[in-house]
């Protein structure tokens, strides 16, 4: 079975009753391509759609589905935005300890430009039985768009789940200032955490630096130097870091001290884990796979940058488990815009109806007009041999109003005859 072909644009009073969306798609076949093509491929959503449901659509169908149910969400999530900015309502209650994490990831353009997509993930904390501590209930935000604008993009986010609310926050992530400018946004008062794993990466480039300028370092030099970074704190780890400095001197050596040094405060790692929070940003380098790359950094993948938002937000909606609402959130939004572009479209067709009666009523009328009895005398002769503008020439059904005609006014053949 295939979509239905398209012969055309006319009014059907049930489409709306029905909730028909522009194409060829019940709704129900609609939102199965654009849930099956924000997990794979348009192609291979295509071939899936056939094989379960034994709907046959093309590619370029399965992409500009999926794009508009998109792009609908889009809209209706930017709306939102605005409606929290300007009302600032109550957040709903949400846990009480939630973490954030903010991160980036390259997607591929078309034309060959690389352009970073911001990713904003919370979740729970929790701790286990034997007091480790973990994180649930993970949501991601991914948008590509300026950090400003990102910020205020996760709102609706952030507000969903009632991070405003929660009683305390901490902050996970690398020591980028754009995502210092985040955590000011939404939480200020958040703990602020830069990511170990991200410490521990500078730390060993550090090591790398003096090993290639000849200085000796024992074989678990860096696994010594994180064990004592973890549990005993940044103080006597960026001590013998700078020593080392001194001894070695580098520009590059130099250039991750100071990245370290500068957040030296972000890196009481023994308080953290006492406090039971979380020191490592696991939860958003791994929406950056599931969410951001496996989608849309898929091989020879190359995007518009104008349909890169619409896939995200499709993305966030399977992955937060929150496709339901954004699907019906999408198809209000463009049966309402349907609807609009009807009425605003039916005065014009009212107008164009009324004015087409007028001009074939008056052919009708001169079609239907009994013939003039035929005269012998010289008046009506000489009438009948002035030329007789056919009925109707000389209108226009173009314009509200009838031209007239441009020639000298002809003798109707009744006053002719009466003569």
């Amino acid at each position: 079975m295939g979509p239905v072909p398209n012969v055309g644009e006319a009014f059907f009073p049930l489409d709306e009753e029905l909730g028909l969306v522009s194409g060829g798609l019940t709704p129900r076949g609609e939102e199965l391509l654009a849930r099956l093509a924000s997990w794979m491929p348009f192609e291979s959503a295509q071939e899936l759609l056939e094989e379960l449901v034994g709907v046959r659509v093309s590619k370029a169908t399965a992409r500009r589905a999926t794009l508009a149910t998109g792009m609908a969400g889009l809209a209706v999530w930017e709306a939102e935005v605005e409606r929290l900015k300007q009302e600032a309502p109550q957040a709903p209650d949400g846990a009480d300890k939630q973490v954030m994490s903010g991160d980036g990831a390259f997607v591929h353009l078309v034309g060959g430009e690389w352009v970073e997509v911001k990713t904003l993930t919370i979740g729970e904390v929790t701790r286990n039985s034997r007091g480790e501590v973990g994180i649930q209930q993970v949501s991601s935000c991914s948008r590509l768009a300026e950090a400003s604008r990102f910020a205020e993009t996760a709102l609706v986010e952030t507000h969903r789940r009632g991070l405003e609310q929660a009683t305390a926050v901490c902050a996970v992530q690398d020591g980028a200032e754009w995502l210092q400018g985040l955590v000011d946004y939404h939480r200020a008062d958040a703990v602020r955490i830069l990511d170990f794993a991200h410490a521990a990466e500078y730390i060993n480039e550090i090591g790398q630096v003096v090993r290639t300028a000849g200085g000796r370092l024992p074989p678990l030099w860096l696994e010594g130097v994180l064990h004592r970074l973890k549990h005993q704190g940044p103080q006597r780890v960026l001590k013998h870091l700078s020593w080392l400095a001194a001894r070695y001197p580098s520009s590059a050596l130099q250039e991750k001290l100071t990245y370290l040094q500068k957040r030296e405060a972000h890196m009481q790692y023994p308080t953290y884990q006492q406090a039971g929070w979380p020191i490592g940003s696991g939860s958003v380098e791994s929406a950056n796979k599931v969410v951001v790359e496996a989608r849309l950094k898929g091989a020879g993948m190359r995007w518009e940058r104008q349909n890169v938002n619409p896939m995200l937000l499709l993305r966030n909606a399977v992955c937060n488990r929150q496709w339901n609402q954004t699907w019906r959130a999408s198809l209000a939004h463009r049966q309402e815009l349907r609807t609009s572009r009807r009425q605003a479209d039916r005065k014009p067709r009212l107008t164009r109806a009324f004015w087409t009666l007028v001009f074939w009523g008056a052919r009708v009328s001169g079609l239907s007009r009994p013939p003039v009895p035929a005269s012998t005398s010289t008046m009506a002769q000489a009438c009948a041999k002035q030329p007789t503008r056919r009925l109707g020439a000389g209108y226009s059904w173009h314009k509200p109003f009838l031209r007239r005609p441009p020639s000298s006014p002809t003798v109707p053949g009744e006053v002719c005859a009466k003569k």
